[in-house]
């Protein structure tokens, strides 16, 4: 044959991957692929930002004068990280600014022995880490103002809470689409709404009254835990539309990766690496921690933040899949 009548190959690019036509084994291999590295990233997250959790600056009240114990200052300064120590005027605006958990614990130096006042219920990885101050200087005292139950001494059911709220809305969305379909916009809608109340109302039922794991208001529970279910189910279903058949990857990117190791739910924000700890009252998962925990063990410092922005991020997440569905003229449980 005259020359080299081989055709070039095409080069790769995003284009031609969409043209190309899958076989199944080569749309098997790829799922398997992207399916690891998903739990690749999963590991990597939940590793760096829970597996060695170090104190960052952790703020802490001081009554008195801290150069009369100035070994004692710079032991708790040690164990908190760096010195983000804020003067206070009294023992009783200390200890009321860890109740609005505007600090973490509180440092007396005017009683006859340094006391430090610690909340396990603000973050029990915190107060761990700050009651290390009595290895390094064994006359400090520690009390805790905020114990934990005996039954959660970790504090972990909150995050396990959150956690199971999360996975409930997310695969209940894709059970819909595998099982439920056809659904118009109008009934999906309604759908994911009542799937919220439902779900909300159950799973506060659960852990609190039924279980008595958590002194949970069934209320305020039922309104935080239905927002949280909104955002999921709305943030999978927006997925749906714009990805189709990969919709659970962004969900399990943006709610599992980042949102459950960000939230300070198994280890407080203040022990989080820099960028862990930055977005963690900004998302979803975050801001249902914060105030679930509130509504358990605050429930006269109900914050306004975390209830505002989850609340942001359901009404937001639940116009954007209205909108982007009706735009398209489709539904999240079309076929």
């Amino acid at each position: 044959m005259p020359g080299d009548a081989r055709s070039p190959i095409p080069p790769l690019s995003l284009a031609a991957l969409r043209q190309h036509r899958w076989s199944a084994p080569e749309r098997a291999v790829l799922t398997c692929v992207v399916a690891i590295a998903m739990a690749a990233l999963f590991v990597t997250s939940y590793a760096l930002a829970l597996g060695d959790p170090v104190p960052h600056g952790v703020p802490i009240a001081v009554v008195g004068d801290p150069a009369s114990y100035a070994a004692t200052v710079q032991a708790v300064a040690q164990v908190a990280g760096g010195p983000d120590l804020r003067a206070s005027g009294s023992l009783l605006a200390a200890l009321d600014a860890v109740d609005r958990q505007q600090v973490y614990a509180a440092l007396d130096l005017t009683s006859a022995r340094p006391t430090l006042y610690v909340a396990s219920a603000a973050g029990a990885s915190v107060a761990h880490a700050l009651a290390r101050v009595s290895a390094v200087d064994p006359g400090v005292r520690i009390v805790d103002t905020h114990p934990l139950g005996a039954n959660d001494p970790n504090g972990l059911d909150i995050f396990y809470l959150m956690l199971g709220t999360t996975i409930l809305g997310f695969v209940t969305i894709f059970q819909l689409r595998a099982n439920a379909r056809p659904l118009s916009l109008r009934q999906w809608s309604a759908v994911v709404l009542a799937l919220a109340l439902a779900g909300a109302l159950v799973l506060t039922l659960v852990a609190g009254p039924l279980l008595r794991r958590l002194a949970l208001p069934v209320a305020e529970g039922w309104a935080i835990l239905a927002l949280q279910l909104v955002a999921v189910a709305a943030f999978a279903s927006l997925m749906a539309v714009l990805l189709g058949p990969w919709a659970m990857l962004p969900t399990w990117l943006f709610f599992v990766v980042l949102g459950n190791s960000a939230s300070g739910g198994a280890v407080a924000p203040p022990l989080l690496p820099a960028p862990f700890a930055f977005v963690s009252q900004w998302l979803p998962s975050g801001a249902t921690v914060t105030a679930l925990r509130n509504a358990v063990y605050f429930p006269d410092h109900q914050h306004l933040r975390p209830v505002v922005v989850l609340a942001a991020w359901a009404v937001g997440l639940f116009a954007a899949m209205v909108a982007v569905s009706w735009r398209r003229r489709t539904s999240p449980g079309a076929p």
